[in-house]
């Protein structure tokens, strides 16, 4: 809007009036000229029919020069200066403010006194001249017309009015009604520039704006016509007329000055709600690598420019400079508002031996400098900004500087900044420094709640925030997973400080292959995500081979090479059929659809693998078998089946191994081999063995009671060489159900007993104290070394029977096989035979010596009521040395 006005204006800047409507980023067509220059051929058409309608109103009111003109019209041209001097804002929102001036006044004095060309000339010296004092170029062109305008409505109504009523009525009712057309003149055609700008203004809002220009117009006018009757006609009137505008005088200062700390108020509250908003803004989503000061300069324009517009409004100055800094390591940003700032000036130094004088001033306190008493650094530095004088001040938290904040050359009517200029500027600096560091420190935080300290990547939270737009925008997108495996062995050896160099060298290496505008994120140890945008299958697969193969490069560590093994798995939304398709665009779901690719890779000996559907099948079921186990405990789902051991050659049973099976009324039988690693996994391996030890006791004990020595082997997990309290449990088991500890055999894999034999020789020497019979189960496929076995306190090696079945056709399993009896035997070791299931296979092993033997051939395993029936048919009893019933085997 215009600077100039009548009664009273609406001032917005930049905005319009408070009824005005505007759209956040006004799109002009491009066929149309711009908003500045439509306006600057909108003002020469209003100067041009301005002057044509002074010049028609002079030929109709012709006048004749007297010299008391002189003097009415430099009284005139000081009545309208001082008018628009004392003009009040009054602030109606954010930007916009209504203005009350009061122009009627002289403008009705010159009514009475001074024909039209005085009144205009002397409305113009005023109202040009404190345009230009005030800097205000660009609409000098509008205003001149407008106050044109405004003279010649007036007179042209003054005299039709005195036409009209002929005489009679009072004298000033024409001088009333012109006071009343000017402002509303310039009203009018403020609206009709708000028009031609291309914005919008609501018929009522325009309306209202009409009517509290009359209103306000008509009181000014009325003071202005009482004003005049007093110092004519009263007697003593000039005196009284004096105390009068003294006193009133002394209320516009007072209510100027109240109105002066409200709009300080205002803009400082405002000023750092914009900072915070912006802040909170600018941190709420994370970023995919671009750093925090990138994304405060990219708002800037936004942001940080309607701040200095701001301050520049409230401190009534030509130029306003913001200085900012977002980043420790970046130069200071600078963001202008009013007169542009000399090119040379944007990329000035704030540190160092050659930088700015006004830059380097050290503490937060207000510095206002005038050109011609300032020191000779500071002037050069005024010249150089093209500023007679300048308030300056550091924003600062702690010694951390945040940013310096100049305003330029006040745009006054009779000095320069002053005091409450000084005060305002330095407490604005206050609250401007106190949000930035607010705004600081919640970029911090939200950097850290969505970022991995260790690479500066995302973290599997930051991942699902930045990773879900896109995912919404771009549904046809791919999630990667891609693990690094070494990291435990290089930490157990050198440290965790070396693994975590390989971490940050290979987020590096994907950084580098993916591009800064992936979405990339560690998500814990050496496992990576990232997001790959419209990305099909094919192409899919080929970035996850090229990303694996950078990943598992040789690394540099401690001075030597580490070879890196890694694995990735994918997930694209093709391969989730018939699911949903909020779930197909859910970064949640292909993440973990992703893992699971990862882990059948993993499993299966692949370097990448694509996740398919039933890949998802087979993790639910094993995860439902896991859920369900303990149930189907209580339930009696699972159950203890037992395969026979015979001695060799005697055929004498002398015990059994105890099996788990589990019939479950969904999946039907299931295999050990599927559910038991599962439970292990889970952690409820000592459940399952406590179960099967129970089962096989209980049977153990049944046997004793009809008078049948026959053992019971339980088979254990390597978790239960880890628990100390485990031999505990193995004596209250043997205590509570009365069996003799040598009835009961436990038998170890050799990989878990050699896996940490250190670790599992206390439990199992406790065990072999209790005089449990210990086994080591599937020799010859592990890693023992015979030193470790002539260490361990075991009783008994079971041959595996991978070997047992082809040692009837392979001389080398024959070979193993010899070997590890004729082992065996000189460690003073029972030796057991898996896997039997030919006669011939039976005799061989009976000819090396082999004590028992365990297949197919003697019996599969078997229910305990199958058990039962199976020993009254295929044994014969016979009384032992010890008076037992023995168990022979028929042939």
């Amino acid at each position: 809007m215009p600077d100039h006005s009548g009664a009273a204006e609406p001032v917005a800047t930049p905005p319009p009036p408070a009824e005005i409507t505007q759209s956040e980023s006004p799109q002009w067509p491009a066929e149309d000229p711009a908003p500045n220059r439509r306006f600057l051929v909108f003002s020469l058409m209003v100067l041009v029919s301005a002057v044509t309608a002074a010049c028609l109103v002079s030929w109709w009111l012709p006048s004749y020069p007297r010299p008391q003109l002189i003097w009415i019209g430099l009284l005139l041209a000081l009545g309208f200066l001082i008018a628009e001097q004392l003009a009040i804002n009054i602030d109606v929102r954010s930007g916009v403010s209504w203005s009350i001036s009061f122009c009627e006044i002289p403008l009705v004095i010159g009514l009475f006194v001074a024909p039209f060309e005085v009144v205009l000339a002397a409305h113009l010296a005023a109202g040009v001249g404190t345009l230009l004092v005030r800097r205000v170029h660009d609409r000098i062109l509008y205003n001149a017309g407008a106050m044109i305008f405004e003279i010649c409505s007036a007179f042209a109504t003054l005299t039709l009015v005195n036409q009209l009523l002929g005489g009679f009525g009072p004298s000033w009712a024409g001088v009333i009604a012109g006071a009343l057309i000017a402002p509303l003149s310039s009203t009018l055609l403020a609206l009709v520039c708000v028009r031609v700008l291309g914005r919008r203004m609501r018929v009522g809002a325009a309306v209202r704006l009409v009517l509290r220009t009359l209103v306000l117009g008509m009181v000014n006018a009325s003071a202005g016509v009482i004003g005049y009757q007093v110092a004519v006609h009263a007697e003593a009137g000039a005196p009284l007329l004096v105390l009068a505008l003294g006193g009133l005088s002394a209320l516009y200062l007072a209510y100027s000055g109240m109105l002066r700390e409200q709009r300080d108020l205002e803009a400082l509250s405002e000023v750092s709600l914009i900072v915070a908003r912006a802040g909170h803004q600018a941190a709420a989503k994370p970023s995919l690598g671009v750093s925090e000061s990138a994304r405060v300069e990219q708002s800037t324009d936004d942001e940080w420019q309607v701040i200095a517009d701001r301050i520049k409004d409230q401190l009534g100055a030509a130029r306003v400079v913001l200085r900012l800094r977002f980043d420790a390591q970046q130069p200071l940003h600078t963001v202008v508002s009013g007169e542009d700032l000399p090119a040379e000036m944007y990329g000035v130094d704030a540190t160092g031996s050659r930088a700015d004088a006004l830059l380097r001033l050290p503490g937060s306190q207000v510095r206002h400098f005038r050109r011609g008493d300032a020191a000779p650094e500071i002037r050069h530095a005024l010249m150089r900004r093209g500023a007679d004088e300048a308030l300056v001040v550091p924003l600062r938290s702690g010694s951390h500087l945040l940013g310096i904040v100049e305003a330029h050359d006040k745009l006054s009517r009779w000095r320069g900044f002053g005091r409450p200029d000084v005060r305002l500027i330095g407490t604005m600096a206050s609250h401007l420094a106190t949000a930035m560091d607010n705004r600081r420190l919640l970029a911090t935080l939200r950097h850290d709640a969505y970022h991995d300290p260790l690479t500066g990547l995302l973290n599997r939270l930051g991942f699902r925030r930045a990773a879900g737009d896109q995912l919404r925008r771009h549904p046809d997108s791919v999630v990667l997973r891609i693990d690094l495996d070494v990291l435990a062995t290089v930490s157990d050896a050198l440290g965790y400080a070396w693994s975590d160099r390989m971490v940050v060298a290979a987020g590096r290496r994907l950084r580098d292959e993916l591009g800064s505008a992936v979405a990339l994120a560690r998500l814990e140890g050496g496992a990576f995500a990232a997001l790959l945008v419209d990305t099909d299958d094919d192409r899919a697969h080929a970035i996850a081979e090229r990303l694996r193969a950078s990943v598992a490069a040789p690394y540099p560590v401690d001075r030597l090479t580490v070879e890196a093994g890694s694995v990735v798995g994918y997930s694209t939304p093709k391969s989730l059929e018939g699911e949903s398709l909020a779930a197909d665009v859910d970064v949640g779901a292909l993440l973990q659809r992703a893992d699971v690719a990862l882990r059948a890779a993993r499993s299966s000996g692949d370097n990448v693998r694509v996740y398919l559907p039933t890949m998802g099948q087979i993790f639910l079921r094993r995860f439902q078998l896991v859920t369900q186990f303990r149930q189907a405990l209580e339930t009696g789902q699972v159950k203890v089946h037992y395969q026979p051991k015979v001695a060799l050659p005697s055929r004498q049973v002398l015990g059994v191994e105890a099996l788990v099976r589990w019939r479950h009324p969904e999946f039907g039988k299931l295999d050990p081999d599927e559910f038991v690693p599962a439970v292990e996994a889970a952690g409820l391996i000592d459940a399952l063995t406590g179960f099967v030890m129970d089962q096989s006791l209980i049977r153990v004990r049944k046997w004793l009671d009809r008078g049948l020595r026959i053992s019971a082997a339980v088979n254990l997990s390597v978790r239960s060489l880890d628990d100390a309290a485990f031999p505990d449990r193995v004596a209250d088991a043997l205590d509570r159900h009365g069996v003799p500890p040598e009835l009961l055999t436990l038998e170890l894999t050799e990989s878990g007993v050699m896996a940490d034999p250190q670790r599992a020789l206390p439990v199992l020497r406790r065990l072999h104290a209790l005089g449990v019979v210990l086994a080591v189960d599937d020799f010859g496929t592990g890693y023992s070394s015979l030193a470790y076995l002539r260490q361990l306190p075991v009783d008994e090696v079971k041959i595996d029977k991978s070997f047992v079945l082809g040692m009837g056709t392979d001389l080398g399993d024959h070979a193993v096989v010899r070997s590890i009896v004729e082992l065996g035997h000189s460690l003073g070791l029972t030796v057991v035979a898996e896997g039997v299931e030919e006669d011939v296979a039976r005799d061989q092993l009976a000819a090396m010596g082999c004590d028992v033997a365990q297949g197919y051939l003697i019996s599969r395993p078997l229910s305990e009521s199958r058990l039962e029936a199976w020993l009254q048919a295929r044994t014969m009893q016979a009384k032992g040395v010890r008076d037992e019933t023995v168990l022979t085997l028929l042939s």
